[in-house]
């Protein structure tokens, strides 16, 4: 009875094809990303050879045109895409730039983040008696407009008014003494279910952010002003406007009793004068904390 050996009943992987090796039916080798069967004993005959071997697989095409995907990006940062006739190479952009497609039938393209509304200065404060925001408004820059946002602004002392004044393009503060604004809304009295009327109108040296009434208490629990300010092409040389909303727990003058104060205010800077810069403080003391964010809008 004759024997068979299962252990040859397989394709026997020879790996890359060598020119003096013998091969032997069955044995399997690979030859320019194709692989071949032979199928008569033979050596030094190539795969290609269709006498002594069949093709088991074919190598796929590299790339477009024989390229190379490794060919078309050649430097860190490259990323490959295909045009309108095959794969491309699109180089780095440069930092801070991002990748942007150009819709059906055009090609990606590195751009800008949209800076229409962007962060472009920034303070903490920390008990220091003024903090000057200085060379944030300028007629290259493209804003028309400016938000500053104030958070958490409390007085070393008791019942002080938190204020601000205008820098102007030589580094000096604007004209005072026609700093003119006004304020209302609403006041909170501790205890007390309903919010009473509170307002004015006042012309000083300076601005008085939060308006008639608005001493700011400076115990920890108070939470201090915050508030939302719009400022208007300040770097023209025009009348410098304001407007913002704030809130804040004032101190009924002894420090006992937090009062909430909710109200909007608005001022204008009567002289015609191109400001650059703003400073903040309070009426009196130092400003214990306080973090102030000044942001661009086109």
């Amino acid at each position: 009875m004759a024997t068979v050996n299962l252990g040859s009943i397989k394709f026997k992987w020879k790996g890359t094809y060598a020119g003096g090796t013998a091969y032997t039916i069955d044995d399997v080798v690979s030859y320019n990303g194709s692989s071949y069967i032979c199928i008569q004993a033979s050596t030094g005959n190539l795969p290609t050879d269709t006498a002594y071997f069949e093709q088991m697989s074919q190598a796929g095409t590299n790339g477009t045109d024989g390229t190379d995907v490794g060919t078309v990006i050649t430097t860190q940062g490259d990323i490959v895409y295909r045009d309108a006739s095959g794969l491309a190479r699109l180089g780095a952009g440069t930092s801070g730039q991002v990748l942007q497609t150009g819709g059906t039938g055009a090609n990606p393209s590195w751009g800008s983040v949209s800076s229409d509304y962007v962060k472009i200065a920034s303070a903490t404060p920390s008990n220091v008696q003024t903090v000057d925001i200085d060379n944030i408004f300028s007629t290259s820059d493209g804003y028309n407009s400016y938000e500053v946002i104030i958070t958490n602004a409390t007085p070393t002392d008791d019942t002080k008014n938190f204020e601000m004044r205008l820098i102007n393009s030589s580094g000096s503060f604007a004209l005072g003494g026609v700093y003119a604004w006004h304020s209302g809304g609403g006041e909170l009295p501790n205890g007390t279910a309903n919010f009473t009327q509170v307002g004015g109108t006042f012309s000083a040296n300076e601005f008085r952010l939060i308006g008639q009434g608005g001493q700011v208490h400076s115990g920890s629990s108070g939470g201090g002003v915050n508030m939302t300010l719009q400022i208007i092409n300040p770097e023209k040389s025009a009348y410098t406007t304001y407007h913002g909303h704030y809130s804040l727990m004032r101190s009924n003058g002894g420090g006992s009793v937090d009062n909430l104060m909710n109200m909007i205010s608005a001022g204008v800077h009567r002289n015609q004068e191109s400001i650059r810069g703003l400073r903040f403080f309070f009426s009196g003391g130092n400003i214990n904390n306080a973090v102030i964010t000044v942001y661009g809008r086109k």
